[in-house]
Order: C-alpha cells, then structure tokens, then sequence
C-alpha cells in the first residue's frame, strides 16, 4: 500500500499540502537538495538458511557521512529492525551453512575487517583482524569449517612522497583461509593473479573468476579451480567476455554466471554450468533482458532480476523443464533473495516511491515490512508516464516524462532533457541521486525527458550494441525523436529546453551542444570530452576498447565519437562538474571542456569536488551539485 499521504501540489512548488487534525493549518512541505540526499537505501538481502530471518544492508547519511549498518527481519513477526549500532559501519552479511552466526565486515576497528555475531546474544568478534591488511570479500566453506577471503598481502612501510610501482604484484589481492576452531589463518594463493570472484565448490575447492595476465587492461579472465591443500590453479573454462556473478548451488552441483551470447559491451545472459566442468548453456536468451543478479531457490530452480525497460523485474527458471516465467510484483525491484520455501524479499522502488522492503510470500500475497524512510512525510514525488516513439530509423524507443502538477504560468512547460550514464545503462523507475535531479526540476516547474535510446540495456542484446563505434550517431537521433515528439504535443515551450547528464550522460550534453543552439542551457557531470586522451588516462579501458578499438588503430573512429571534434559549434551556456579523484572519467575531460568554451567565447562555469571520484559521495557535494544545477536551468531558462 501507498505510504505517502493524499495531498494538493501548490504551483511550482513540490510541496504536498497537509492538514493538521488539531490546527487545521496548512503546512507545505518542499523537495530540497538537503531533503532529496537524506534517505535510507536498503541493499543486499539475505535470508538465513531456514528462512526465518532476513538481514539487510541499509545505508544512510549521518553527520554527513554515509553509514552502513545491518538490519534484521524476522518473518514470524514481520519487524524489521536495526541489529548493528557501531560508529563506523558494516556490509557484506552472509550467514554460516548452520545459520548459527552472522559475518559481515566493517571498519569499526579502523582497517576493513571480518567480524562475526551470535545471533542468541553477544558482541561482535573478529573473525579475521588483522589490520596490515583490508578485507574486501569472504565466503564460507560449504561444511561451516573454514572462511575463505580476499585481501591484499601486508605491505611495507611507506613515506610521503615515495616513488609508485604501476602493476606491482604486492598490490593484487590474495586468497586467505581461516579456521573456524583455531582461528589461523594462511595464505592460499600468490603471485600474478588479479581475483574478482571466488566461491566453495567442495571443502578442499575453490571455484575462481581470475586473470593470469593482470597486466593487461583487456578482458581476459576466466574461470580457475585452486586446490586448497597447496594452492595449485588450473584452468576450468573460458567463457564469452566479460562475465560475472559467478554463484554455486545450494548443492554445490552447479553454478552460474552472467555472460554474453556473443560478446559485450556487458554481461547480459545468465549461463548455467556443472561442477564436473559440461560446456554452460544460456538460461536467459528466451528472456534477451539484462540479466542483474541471480539467486538460487533450490538444486533445481533460480531466480534472476533483469532490466526489462524502465522496470527490473524477477523471473523464475526450472533449467530443462519450463521456459522463464515473470513473477508478478507490484513494483520495479532494486534487489532480492528468495527463501527455500518459495517467499521473496525485496527492496520495491518507483518514480515517486522511495525504496522499501516487501516480502512475497508463498501464496504471492506482497506486503510491505517496516517504514524505513524518515521525515518524508508531506513530500511529494512525481510519478512519470512512460511511452514509444519510432526514431529516424524506424527503431523503438522508450521513454518518460515527468510534468509538474501545477500547470505552467506562461502557457507552455520548460523541458530539461536528462541523458542517463553508461551506455549500457538505462532510466529506471527509481529513486536515487541522479533520479532526484527529475524530481527536484518537476518541482520547479519543468517537464523532465528521460529517454532510453539505443545503446541503452533492458530491451535486447542486440539493441545495447547498436551503438557501437558510433556515439553521437543514432543514439543522439533517437534523443532528439523523442523530445520532438513531446514538442509536438504542444504542451512544451521549444524556446526553453535545456539539456543535462553524468558520465555518458555528460558526454552526450557536450556533443549535444556542439550540434544544436536548440538547448539554452546544459549541465555536464563527469563527462568524456576526448576519447582518445579517456582512453589513455582511465582505468579499464576494456569497455572503451570494445565499442572503439584503440586510439593507436582507429584514431579516426574517436575522433568521430569525441564531443570535442564539434565544439567549436557551442552557443550554449554549460555548467561543469566533476570529482577531482574520478578515475572512471579522469577530471582533464572536464578541464578541456571548460577550456575549449572559454576559448569561443561561451558561458560557462567549471566547479571541481576534491575527494570526490566518478559519482559524489560525500553529502554536502551531492546537495552543492544538485543546487548548482537547479540554479543553472532557473538562471538560462525562466
């Protein structure tokens, strides 16, 4: 059921309108940058191995810092409560095979460490504290006895100002084992392996996604077995780059990962596999969605959440029984598990819902579990209407548009077109930083375009690499097919459009202002001015390789994709932000974008967050970009 109260939206303003039962006052309430960030973002569930319980991660602001702490379900009572209370946080839960006790890691004792609590009363304990090194994953050992985890080996003691080895073996991360019972702990794997995934097939084998060449930054991984009486890795299988979310059956007969039919730009299908090493056989391409993540009911059936459009949805497969089937839910789901009787949690977001915990049960009843928002109360999130147009080309492209609740005050609506990042991403009825910019504007009065076009996931493989070599190209038409349609309704005033995005979603704002004067002000966040200096300056270039080639091969096929080609066309008034740490898009991108509107003669204002990497963090940057950026389009368009 709906949480948020009935109410009346007063013009231009994104304030519900409350009656007081014992005042009869009225009382408005407004989307703010401060209220937009502050909100609980429920993730990784997980339900003990009886099914009575479910733990979650929930992550919030506190003091301006972003926290991380457990909460606990317990499904005989249905409340939902907050179970770890430390200074620092805690993530990662997993439960042992008997369900006796709860690991997880945090930072309570400074370094990133294994902790373990009782779930019958106690303390937490270190399982595994050592603090010369920080823990980043574990699993448990199928028989309860020993918990492998990933850390990098203790390194030496280092001054301010020391030279810096680029791709030294000591900073790869190792396999280490502990004993239950004794609590000793060895080192399992050494040198040049770069591990990402690990998990149990047996007591005595350990399933790996790993490269043996982690110097190249291409994608060269594969699938390894290490035996854990000595170490030894051999190699268990090759598949289709990249893949992913390799997950072992409750049995340990099988697995799965997420892979490609073909190859890239992402993993998309989800493959099935037996331990004795048969070839692995697509589960998803009936489905040709996206495939997120992937949860084993039993020995025989799974789940997985795809990205089907504007929606995730769960489907349920029987391998070699019954083709994948949807199962009902009310709402698009951010994440999930599944107990062995068949009950479902799930965190339930929308447009105008912010996340939740639900729970399916067995009968396919949803219900709701807890309240875990605070202070929302009177504020009003707009819903957005989804819709098809057929682009230049005759392609299918989705899209949504949010419109304010009250009507415009000259005549016609401003409209901001926001650009998602990616590519091989996509709008998703959600709420979340980026998503808060829509609400935020529909607050002040602009319609707000979120549109899917090709290149986008969540509508086939072959549509997501129909932008291959070519950003800019029929991507940046099917932008400008969906926001003419909308014009064409009359509602829009063409005069005052604007247009705006992060990462992918930048870089597709420059290259929009490079193309047309249509746009009378553009905000870019953390985009790609340059492909060739991103190329030569970003970690993992493996995606870049996949859609360009490399710019030593192809110089003509970046410099066709590079925003900074056509600048010289720019009229339009661009703000700019970036984290000053961004490795993904390193910060020169945005330096050149600023330089080069300078250099014509074009409005423009450059604003650069220390700290700060490829998406901002930190609260008070997350609130100062989302100010600066409704300040920008007020400023050029009303």
């Amino acid at each position: 059921m709906r949480w948020l109260p009935s109410a009346v939206l007063a013009l231009l303003s994104v304030a519900w309108i409350a009656r007081s039962a014992d005042t009869g006052e009225e009382t408005s309430i407004s989307l703010t940058p401060e209220r937009a960030v502050k909100l609980r973002r429920p993730s990784d569930l997980h339900f003990s191995p009886d099914g009575a319980r479910l733990i979650c991660v929930v992550s919030e602001f506190k003091e301006s810092t972003m926290v991380r702490h457990l909460w606990l379900l317990e499904m005989s009572r249905g409340e939902l409560r907050q179970f770890t209370f430390s200074q620092k946080s805690e993530w990662s839960p997993q439960w042992s095979p008997d369900g006796e006790v709860l690991t997880f890691l945090s930072d309570r004792a400074g370094s990133r460490q294994l902790y373990g609590m009782n779930l019958n009363g106690g303390e937490a304990s270190a399982i595994a504290a050592i603090s010369s090194y920080d823990i980043s994953d574990f699993r448990w050992a199928p028989d309860g006895k020993q918990i492998a985890f990933l850390a990098r080996e203790p390194k030496p003691a280092t001054k301010d100002g020391d030279a810096k080895i680029a791709d030294r073996e000591q900073e790869l991360q190792r396999i280490w084992l502990v004993d239950r019972a004794s609590s000793k702990i060895r080192q399992l794997t050494a040198g040049a392996w770069r591990i990402k995934e690990f998990d149990w097939v047996s007591p005595e084998r350990i399933l790996l996604i790993a490269s043996h060449e982690p110097k190249a930054e291409t994608w060269n991984d594969a699938l390894y077995s290490v035996d854990i009486r000595d170490g030894a890795i051999s190699l268990f299988g090759k598949p289709n780059q990249p893949f992913e979310g390799l997950l072992l059956s409750p049995e340990r007969k099988q697995f799965s990962f997420v892979s490609t039919a073909a190859n890239g730009p992402i993993p998309h299908d989800l493959f099935l596999q037996a331990v004795n090493g048969e070839s692995a056989r697509d589960l998803t391409s009936p489905i040709d969605r996206a495939v997120l993540d992937a949860r084993w009911q039993n020995e025989s059936a799974l789940l997985v959440r795809v990205i089907d459009g504007f929606h995730n949805r769960i489907y349920r497969i029987v391998p070699g029984k019954t083709a994948p089937g949807s199962i009902d839910l009310p709402l698009s789901v951010r994440g999930f598990d599944i107990a062995r009787d068949g009950a479902i949690a799930f965190v339930g977001v929308g447009f105008d819902r912010l996340p939740e915990l639900f729970v399916r049960t067995t009968a396919g009843a949803v219900r709701q579990v807890g309240h875990l928002q605070e202070g929302w109360e009177g504020v009003h999130l707009a819903d957005a209407g989804l819709f098809r147009v057929k682009s230049f080309d005759g392609t299918d492209i989705e899209a949504a548009l949010m419109k304010p609740a009250a009507p415009p005050s000259g005549g016609k609506f401003p409209l901001v077109l926001l650009v998602h990042g990616g590519p091989a991403s996509n709008f998703s009825a959600d709420y979340f930083w980026f998503n808060s910019w829509s609400q935020l504007l529909a607050a002040r009065g602009y319609e707000v375009l979120m549109v899917n076009p090709r290149g986008s996931a969540g509508y086939g493989e072959r549509f997501l690499k129909a932008n291959r070599g070519d950003w800019g190209g029929g991507d940046f038409k099917d932008l400008i097919a969906v926001l003419d349609a909308v014009i064409a309704r009359g509602e829009t005033d063409p005069n005052r459009l604007g247009i705006g995005g992060w990462s992918y979603g930048g870089e597709m704002t420059q290259w929009a202002i490079g193309h047309t004067n249509r746009f009378k002000a553009a905000v870019s966040g953390g985009g790609v001015f340059d492909q060739v200096a991103e190329f030569e300056t970003e970690n993992n270039p493996a995606g870049d390789e996949w859609y360009f080639g490399t710019p030593w091969d192809h110089p003509d096929v970046f410099a066709q994709n590079s925003p900074a080609t056509f600048i010289r066309n720019a009229r339009t008034p661009t703000l700019i932000v970036h984290g000053e740490d961004d490795r993904n898009n390193p910060v020169g991108q945005s330096r050149a974008l600023y330089r080069a509107l300078k250099h014509y003669g074009v409005e423009c204002e450059l604003i650069v967050y220390p700290g700060e990497g490829h998406l901002p963090a930190q609260e008070k940057h997350q609130i100062d970009i989302l100010q600066r950026m409704l300040d920008w389009y007020d400023r050029h368009l009303n």
